[in-house]
Protein backbone atom coordinates (compact mmCIF):
# COMPACT_ATOMS: atom_id res chain seq x y z
CA UNK A 1 0.00 0.00 0.00
CA UNK A 2 1.35 3.41 -0.97
CA UNK A 3 1.86 5.84 1.95
CA UNK A 4 -0.21 9.01 1.89
CA UNK A 5 2.24 11.92 2.40
CA UNK A 6 -0.49 14.00 4.09
CA UNK A 7 -0.71 11.47 6.94
CA UNK A 8 1.88 11.45 9.75
CA UNK A 9 4.34 8.58 9.67
CA UNK A 10 5.49 6.65 12.72
CA UNK A 11 8.67 8.74 12.86
CA UNK A 12 6.80 12.06 12.89
CA UNK A 13 4.87 13.98 15.45
CA UNK A 14 3.36 17.45 15.79
CA UNK A 15 3.95 20.23 18.25
CA UNK A 16 2.37 23.64 18.80
CA UNK A 17 4.59 26.69 18.38
CA UNK A 18 4.01 30.41 18.74
CA UNK A 19 7.54 31.81 18.49
CA UNK A 20 9.01 32.68 15.11
CA UNK A 21 12.54 33.39 13.96
CA UNK A 22 11.74 37.12 13.89
CA UNK A 23 10.30 37.05 17.42
CA UNK A 24 13.38 35.24 18.77
CA UNK A 25 15.67 37.81 17.18
CA UNK A 26 13.51 40.64 18.48
CA UNK A 27 13.61 39.15 21.97
CA UNK A 28 17.40 39.43 21.98
CA UNK A 29 17.29 42.97 20.59
CA UNK A 30 14.52 43.84 23.02
CA UNK A 31 16.59 42.82 26.03
CA UNK A 32 19.48 44.95 24.75
CA UNK A 33 17.11 47.88 24.18
CA UNK A 34 15.70 47.55 27.70
CA UNK A 35 19.19 47.59 29.19
CA UNK A 36 20.02 50.74 27.20
CA UNK A 37 16.75 52.33 28.34
CA UNK A 38 17.53 51.58 31.98
CA UNK A 39 21.00 53.09 31.65
CA UNK A 40 19.81 56.08 29.62
CA UNK A 41 19.81 58.57 32.55
CA UNK A 42 23.58 58.03 32.85
CA UNK A 43 24.28 59.60 29.44
CA UNK A 44 20.96 61.06 28.23
CA UNK A 45 19.85 64.66 28.64
CA UNK A 46 17.12 65.72 31.04
CA UNK A 47 14.96 66.86 28.11
CA UNK A 48 15.19 63.40 26.53
CA UNK A 49 14.26 61.75 29.84
CA UNK A 50 11.19 63.98 30.15
CA UNK A 51 10.12 63.29 26.56
CA UNK A 52 10.51 59.54 26.99
CA UNK A 53 8.44 59.70 30.18
CA UNK A 54 5.58 61.05 28.06
CA UNK A 55 6.12 58.36 25.42
CA UNK A 56 6.11 55.53 27.98
CA UNK A 57 3.03 56.71 29.88
CA UNK A 58 1.07 57.17 26.65
CA UNK A 59 2.21 53.72 25.54
CA UNK A 60 0.85 52.27 28.78
CA UNK A 61 -2.49 54.01 28.27
CA UNK A 62 -2.60 52.85 24.64
CA UNK A 63 -1.88 49.21 25.51
CA UNK A 64 -4.64 49.25 28.14
CA UNK A 65 -7.18 50.79 25.74
CA UNK A 66 -6.10 48.33 23.05
CA UNK A 67 -6.67 45.48 25.49
CA UNK A 68 -10.25 46.72 25.86
CA UNK A 69 -11.13 47.57 22.26
CA UNK A 70 -8.74 45.37 20.32
CA UNK A 71 -9.17 42.15 22.28
CA UNK A 72 -12.45 42.42 24.21
CA UNK A 73 -14.37 44.56 21.72
CA UNK A 74 -15.13 47.22 24.37
CA UNK A 75 -14.70 50.60 22.67
CA UNK A 76 -14.48 52.99 25.62
CA UNK A 77 -14.47 56.77 25.30
CA UNK A 78 -14.26 57.25 29.05
CA UNK A 79 -10.80 56.03 30.03
CA UNK A 80 -10.06 59.53 31.33
CA UNK A 81 -12.20 58.61 34.33
CA UNK A 82 -9.56 56.10 35.44
CA UNK A 83 -6.65 58.45 34.66
CA UNK A 84 -8.28 61.19 36.72
CA UNK A 85 -9.32 59.04 39.66
CA UNK A 86 -5.84 57.48 39.74
CA UNK A 87 -4.27 60.92 39.94
CA UNK A 88 -6.70 62.18 42.57
CA UNK A 89 -6.30 59.03 44.67
CA UNK A 90 -2.54 59.64 44.71
CA UNK A 91 -3.01 63.28 45.74
CA UNK A 92 -5.47 62.30 48.47
CA UNK A 93 -3.10 59.64 49.80
CA UNK A 94 -0.22 62.12 49.92
CA UNK A 95 -1.92 65.39 50.92
CA UNK A 96 -4.51 63.94 53.30
CA UNK A 97 -2.98 60.61 54.32
CA UNK A 98 0.70 61.56 54.51
CA UNK A 99 1.81 58.67 52.25
CA UNK A 100 4.90 58.91 50.07
CA UNK A 101 3.92 59.53 46.40
CA UNK A 102 5.77 56.45 45.07
CA UNK A 103 3.75 53.79 46.96
CA UNK A 104 0.67 55.99 46.50
CA UNK A 105 0.83 55.15 42.79
CA UNK A 106 -0.53 51.71 43.71
CA UNK A 107 -3.40 53.40 45.57
CA UNK A 108 -4.23 55.19 42.31
CA UNK A 109 -4.45 51.90 40.45
CA UNK A 110 -6.62 50.30 43.13
CA UNK A 111 -8.94 53.32 43.21
CA UNK A 112 -9.42 53.04 39.44
CA UNK A 113 -10.16 49.32 39.72
CA UNK A 114 -12.74 50.04 42.44
CA UNK A 115 -14.32 52.71 40.25
CA UNK A 116 -14.59 50.12 37.47
CA UNK A 117 -17.06 48.07 39.55
CA UNK A 118 -19.99 50.54 39.55
CA UNK A 119 -18.95 51.76 36.09
CA UNK A 120 -19.19 48.23 34.68
CA UNK A 121 -22.56 47.72 36.40
CA UNK A 122 -24.06 50.47 34.24
CA UNK A 123 -22.04 50.38 31.04
CA UNK A 124 -22.12 46.61 30.55
CA UNK A 125 -25.87 46.88 30.07
CA UNK A 126 -25.13 48.83 26.88
CA UNK A 127 -23.83 47.62 23.55
CA UNK A 128 -21.78 49.13 20.71
CA UNK A 129 -22.01 52.89 20.36
CA UNK A 130 -24.22 53.11 23.44
CA UNK A 131 -21.42 51.53 25.50
CA UNK A 132 -18.92 54.10 24.18
CA UNK A 133 -21.23 57.02 24.98
CA UNK A 134 -22.04 55.51 28.37
CA UNK A 135 -18.38 55.38 29.37
CA UNK A 136 -17.94 59.04 28.39
CA UNK A 137 -21.01 60.05 30.43
CA UNK A 138 -19.69 58.17 33.47
CA UNK A 139 -16.33 59.94 33.13
CA UNK A 140 -18.07 63.33 33.06
CA UNK A 141 -20.09 62.44 36.16
CA UNK A 142 -16.90 61.46 37.99
CA UNK A 143 -15.26 64.73 36.93
CA UNK A 144 -18.18 66.77 38.28
CA UNK A 145 -18.10 64.86 41.56
CA UNK A 146 -14.36 65.41 41.97
CA UNK A 147 -14.87 69.13 41.39
CA UNK A 148 -16.81 69.18 44.67
CA UNK A 149 -13.83 67.77 46.60
CA UNK A 150 -12.84 70.96 48.41
CA UNK A 151 -10.01 69.32 50.36
CA UNK A 152 -8.18 68.85 47.04
CA UNK A 153 -8.89 72.27 45.59
CA UNK A 154 -12.33 71.74 44.10
CA UNK A 155 -12.58 72.95 40.51
CA UNK A 156 -9.21 74.70 40.52
CA UNK A 157 -7.16 71.70 41.66
CA UNK A 158 -4.16 71.50 43.96
CA UNK A 159 -0.45 70.72 44.14
CA UNK A 160 1.51 68.08 46.01
CA UNK A 161 3.08 69.22 49.29
CA UNK A 162 6.64 70.44 48.72
CA UNK A 163 8.08 68.14 51.37
CA UNK A 164 6.49 65.12 49.71
CA UNK A 165 7.92 66.10 46.32
CA UNK A 166 11.39 66.73 47.74
CA UNK A 167 11.53 63.48 49.70
CA UNK A 168 10.29 60.97 47.15
CA UNK A 169 11.41 57.40 47.73
CA UNK A 170 14.61 56.72 45.79
CA UNK A 171 15.46 60.35 44.95
CA UNK A 172 18.26 60.53 47.53
CA UNK A 173 19.83 57.34 46.17
CA UNK A 174 19.63 58.65 42.58
CA UNK A 175 21.26 61.92 43.62
CA UNK A 176 24.12 60.09 45.32
CA UNK A 177 24.59 57.49 42.57
CA UNK A 178 24.25 59.62 39.44
CA UNK A 179 25.46 62.93 40.86
CA UNK A 180 22.32 64.86 39.92
CA UNK A 181 20.21 67.25 41.93
CA UNK A 182 16.58 67.78 42.93
CA UNK A 183 14.31 68.04 39.93
CA UNK A 184 16.52 66.02 37.62
CA UNK A 185 16.64 63.13 40.10
CA UNK A 186 12.83 63.19 40.33
CA UNK A 187 12.59 63.11 36.52
CA UNK A 188 14.86 60.05 36.43
CA UNK A 189 12.80 58.29 39.10
CA UNK A 190 9.56 58.99 37.21
CA UNK A 191 11.16 57.80 33.96
CA UNK A 192 12.27 54.50 35.50
CA UNK A 193 8.82 53.96 37.00
CA UNK A 194 7.20 54.71 33.62
CA UNK A 195 9.57 52.27 31.91
CA UNK A 196 8.75 49.55 34.44
CA UNK A 197 5.01 50.18 34.08
CA UNK A 198 5.13 50.09 30.26
CA UNK A 199 7.14 46.85 30.22
CA UNK A 200 4.85 45.25 32.82
CA UNK A 201 1.77 46.24 30.79
CA UNK A 202 3.16 44.82 27.55
CA UNK A 203 4.24 41.65 29.36
CA UNK A 204 0.81 41.24 30.94
CA UNK A 205 -1.04 41.71 27.63
CA UNK A 206 1.29 39.27 25.87
CA UNK A 207 0.90 36.65 28.60
CA UNK A 208 -2.87 37.14 28.57
CA UNK A 209 -3.16 36.66 24.83
CA UNK A 210 -1.05 33.49 24.95
CA UNK A 211 -3.19 32.03 27.72
CA UNK A 212 -6.44 30.11 27.58
CA UNK A 213 -8.29 33.30 28.49
CA UNK A 214 -6.64 34.99 25.52
CA UNK A 215 -8.01 32.34 23.18
CA UNK A 216 -11.44 32.98 24.66
CA UNK A 217 -11.06 36.73 24.13
CA UNK A 218 -10.06 36.22 20.51
CA UNK A 219 -13.13 34.04 20.00
CA UNK A 220 -15.40 36.61 21.68
CA UNK A 221 -13.96 39.43 19.57
CA UNK A 222 -14.51 37.50 16.33
CA UNK A 223 -17.97 36.11 17.11
CA UNK A 224 -19.42 36.37 20.62
CA UNK A 225 -22.37 34.08 19.93
CA UNK A 226 -20.17 31.35 18.47
CA UNK A 227 -17.76 31.69 21.41
CA UNK A 228 -20.64 31.30 23.85
CA UNK A 229 -21.79 28.19 22.02
CA UNK A 230 -18.49 26.45 22.79
CA UNK A 231 -18.54 27.41 26.46
CA UNK A 232 -16.70 30.76 26.56
CA UNK A 233 -18.09 33.07 29.26
CA UNK A 234 -17.89 36.31 27.28
CA UNK A 235 -19.29 38.55 30.00
CA UNK A 236 -16.83 37.28 32.59
CA UNK A 237 -13.84 37.70 30.27
CA UNK A 238 -14.88 41.22 29.29
CA UNK A 239 -15.34 42.18 32.93
CA UNK A 240 -11.88 40.90 33.85
CA UNK A 241 -10.25 42.80 30.98
CA UNK A 242 -12.21 45.92 31.92
CA UNK A 243 -10.97 45.79 35.54
CA UNK A 244 -7.37 45.07 34.55
CA UNK A 245 -7.42 47.93 32.02
CA UNK A 246 -8.86 50.27 34.66
CA UNK A 247 -6.14 49.26 37.13
CA UNK A 248 -3.35 49.82 34.60
CA UNK A 249 -4.84 53.12 33.46
CA UNK A 250 -5.15 54.28 37.06
CA UNK A 251 -1.49 53.45 37.71
CA UNK A 252 -0.49 55.48 34.65
CA UNK A 253 -2.68 58.40 35.74
CA UNK A 254 -1.20 58.39 39.24
CA UNK A 255 2.33 58.32 37.83
CA UNK A 256 1.61 61.15 35.37
CA UNK A 257 0.32 63.43 38.12
CA UNK A 258 3.04 62.44 40.56
CA UNK A 259 5.49 63.72 37.96
CA UNK A 260 3.60 66.94 37.26
CA UNK A 261 2.93 67.51 41.01
CA UNK A 262 -0.21 69.47 40.10
CA UNK A 263 -3.73 68.28 39.32
CA UNK A 264 -7.08 69.79 38.35
CA UNK A 265 -10.37 68.17 37.25
CA UNK A 266 -10.27 69.60 33.73
CA UNK A 267 -6.73 68.32 33.12
CA UNK A 268 -7.11 64.96 34.86
CA UNK A 269 -10.40 64.10 33.13
CA UNK A 270 -9.52 65.49 29.69
CA UNK A 271 -11.09 63.35 26.98
CA UNK A 272 -8.67 64.78 24.40
CA UNK A 273 -5.44 64.08 26.27
CA UNK A 274 -6.24 60.68 27.78
CA UNK A 275 -8.72 59.08 25.38
CA UNK A 276 -8.78 60.79 21.96
CA UNK A 277 -5.00 60.77 21.57
CA UNK A 278 -4.85 57.19 22.85
CA UNK A 279 -7.45 56.05 20.32
CA UNK A 280 -5.47 57.80 17.58
CA UNK A 281 -2.28 55.98 18.64
CA UNK A 282 -3.95 52.57 18.61
CA UNK A 283 -5.88 53.09 15.38
CA UNK A 284 -2.94 54.30 13.29
CA UNK A 285 -0.58 51.75 14.84
CA UNK A 286 -2.84 48.74 14.54
CA UNK A 287 -5.69 47.75 16.83
CA UNK A 288 -5.69 44.23 18.24
CA UNK A 289 -1.90 43.85 18.19
CA UNK A 290 0.79 44.53 20.78
CA UNK A 291 3.11 45.99 18.16
CA UNK A 292 0.48 48.46 16.91
CA UNK A 293 0.41 50.79 19.95
CA UNK A 294 4.22 50.75 20.09
CA UNK A 295 4.46 51.91 16.48
CA UNK A 296 1.52 54.27 16.94
CA UNK A 297 3.01 56.08 19.93
CA UNK A 298 6.25 56.64 17.99
CA UNK A 299 4.33 58.11 15.04
CA UNK A 300 2.21 60.24 17.38
CA UNK A 301 5.17 61.85 19.14
CA UNK A 302 7.02 62.41 15.86
CA UNK A 303 3.96 64.21 14.50
CA UNK A 304 3.62 66.15 17.73
CA UNK A 305 7.26 67.24 17.55
CA UNK A 306 6.95 68.57 14.00
CA UNK A 307 3.33 69.79 13.97
CA UNK A 308 2.51 70.93 17.52
CA UNK A 309 3.36 74.57 16.70
CA UNK A 310 0.58 74.67 14.09
CA UNK A 311 -2.14 75.11 16.73
CA UNK A 312 -5.58 73.97 15.54
CA UNK A 313 -4.05 72.72 12.28
CA UNK A 314 -2.19 70.11 14.33
CA UNK A 315 -5.46 68.53 15.43
CA UNK A 316 -6.81 68.74 11.88
CA UNK A 317 -3.68 66.99 10.60
CA UNK A 318 -4.10 64.21 13.17
CA UNK A 319 -7.72 63.77 12.11
CA UNK A 320 -6.85 63.60 8.42
CA UNK A 321 -4.09 61.05 9.07
CA UNK A 322 -6.42 58.91 11.19
CA UNK A 323 -9.12 58.95 8.48
CA UNK A 324 -6.59 58.07 5.78
CA UNK A 325 -5.24 55.14 7.79
CA UNK A 326 -8.74 53.83 8.53
CA UNK A 327 -9.66 54.03 4.85
CA UNK A 328 -6.53 52.59 3.27
CA UNK A 329 -5.08 50.49 6.11
CA UNK A 330 -7.95 49.33 8.35
CA UNK A 331 -5.56 47.18 10.39
CA UNK A 332 -3.18 50.10 10.94
CA UNK A 333 0.42 50.66 9.92
CA UNK A 334 1.58 47.52 11.69
CA UNK A 335 -1.04 45.53 9.79
CA UNK A 336 0.54 46.70 6.52
CA UNK A 337 4.01 45.73 7.75
CA UNK A 338 3.03 42.33 9.10
CA UNK A 339 1.07 41.46 5.94
CA UNK A 340 3.90 42.55 3.66
CA UNK A 341 6.74 40.82 5.51
CA UNK A 342 4.86 38.20 7.59
CA UNK A 343 6.47 39.80 10.65
CA UNK A 344 5.22 39.14 14.19
CA UNK A 345 7.34 40.45 17.07
CA UNK A 346 4.86 39.29 19.71
CA UNK A 347 3.37 36.17 18.11
CA UNK A 348 0.23 34.78 19.70
CA UNK A 349 -1.03 32.65 16.81
CA UNK A 350 -0.49 28.97 17.43
CA UNK A 351 1.02 26.92 14.61
CA UNK A 352 1.38 23.18 14.19
CA UNK A 353 4.87 22.08 13.23
CA UNK A 354 5.68 18.59 11.98
CA UNK A 355 8.84 17.19 13.59
CA UNK A 356 10.68 13.89 13.67
CA UNK A 357 10.88 11.96 16.90
CA UNK A 358 14.65 12.12 16.77
CA UNK A 359 14.71 15.96 16.61
CA UNK A 360 16.35 17.52 19.65
CA UNK A 361 13.66 20.18 19.84
CA UNK A 362 10.85 17.66 19.78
Amino acid sequence: MRHDPTLPSSSERWRVETATRASRTFAILGVALILVAIALPVFGSRTLIQQLFGVLTMLTLAQNWNMLAGYAGLVSVGQQAFVGIGGYALFASVALGGLDPVPAILIGGLAAALLAIPTAFFTFRLQGAYFAIGTWVVAEVVRLLVMQWRALGGGTGTSLPRDAVRNLWGVEWIEATLGVRGGEARDILAYWLALALALATIGFVYALMRSRAGLGLAAVRDNEQAAGAVGVDARRLKALVYFFAAFGTGLAGALIYMQSARISPDAAFSVLDWTAYVIFIVVIGGIGTIEGPILGVIVFFVLQYFLADLGAWYLIALGVIAIAVMLFAPRGLWGLISDRFDLHLFPVRRRLRRTNKDDKGA
